[in-house]
């Protein structure tokens, strides 16, 4: 996928706002498509502070993280990295499961 082209967001903010053509102002800053438009537009708008900013990606923490685990199609206990990281496990880390009335126990063990 190429680059973003650089646009100045003041100066489409402005020719939209004015009520000029799509046409007129696709071919001023050399857009191929109404899609590229519309997508500076948006940018334009939300760096203005006009639009609010849409959040994405995979970025933050949730407010509630969970405290589930997985168990994989190969049967791999998958333990998600925010609860690795409170617990301060690290690469290499062994432990002993073992099954107890309330569930299963994870203990770490002396490497």
């Amino acid at each position: 996928m190429p680059a973003k082209k650089k646009v100045d967001g003041a100066k489409l903010i402005k020719l939209v706002e004015s009520g000029k053509h799509q046409r007129d102002i696709m071919k001023e800053f050399k857009f191929n498509t109404p899609a590229q438009l519309k997508s500076h537009y948006l940018d334009a708008l939300m760096k203005t502070g006009k639009a609010p900013e849409i959040k994405s990606g995979r970025g933050g923490t949730t407010a509630n993280p969970s405290k589930e685990v997985l168990v994989s199609k190969r049967g791999s206990i998958v333990i998600p990295r925010t609860m690795i990281e409170e617990m301060e496990f690290s690469e290499g880390n062994k432990f002993s499961v073992r099954k107890t009335k309330s569930g299963i126990s994870l203990k770490m063990v002396d490497a």
